[in-house]
């Protein structure tokens, strides 16, 4: 039997917010520090003072656009957050830091799915992390674009990504309660993951989370 697939509701910018998102059911939320562009960036004092009112079980997502090993150690401890979100590719080095020095949090890295190649990235950073979250972003763009484009990906790449590696893999990128259904069947991940498809004129609404909700639990 499988397990129900897990929600991680994405650009949380207040404690109302996260209230709204635990009630709704979310296993986990994501907290957005400054970014080169794309929607939700709050202050890491205001990401530290959501993390440590978030119940458990809820895990506390910090996505940081930081790379190097000692800014992203120092980010995570700032933040006091339980799993960190690289949006980024990284050293193999930060990898190492993060585990010797901040080992109680889990590490997540996103793979931004703009073509097959992405398969290899996830291969290859498989070993380093405790999960994948396969995104729309736009590394090489301009102005890098590291997550809340709102705009899926092809999943066919997602599922064999899915099938070529044994961590969990949350799915994001354009999803709502339209499409999410179809999203999990066809990629099967352990996770989904929303942020724009939940919002109305930038905000967290309710109605909106709770189609979203029913449709993936239902799936």
């Amino acid at each position: 039997m499988r397990s129900r697939v897990r929600v991680k509701i994405c650009c949380i910018a207040s404690l109302d917010e996260a209230r709204v998102a635990v009630d709704a059911g979310a296993s986990a939320i994501g907290l957005v520090a400054a970014m080169p562009s794309g929607p939700g960036p709050i202050a890491d004092e205001l990401i530290r003072e959501i993390a440590t009112r978030v119940p458990p079980p809820v895990s506390r997502f910090l996505l940081t656009s930081r790379t190097g090993p000692d800014a992203v150690v120092a980010h995570v401890r700032a933040c006091a957050v339980d799993t960190v979100q690289l949006v980024d590719a990284v050293p193999d080095a930060t990898y190492a830091a993060l585990r010797r020095d901040a080992p109680a949090v889990r590490i997540v890295q996103v793979i931004h799915v703009e073509g097959p190649e992405a398969i290899e990235r996830a291969r290859r950073v498989e070993p380093h992390v405790d999960a994948i979250l396969l995104d729309s972003g736009r590394p090489s763009a301009p102005v890098p674009e590291l997550g809340g484009t709102g705009r899926a990906h092809d999943w066919s790449v997602s599922r064999a990504i899915v099938d070529a590696v044994a961590c969990p893999v949350f799915l994001a990128g354009g999803l709502d309660a339209a499409n999410a259904r179809d999203a999990i069947e066809t990629v099967r991940p352990f996770g989904v993951d929303v942020c724009s498809g939940v919002r109305t004129e930038g905000r967290l609404d309710p109605a909106k989370l709770a189609a979203f909700s029913d449709r993936v639990f239902r799936a």
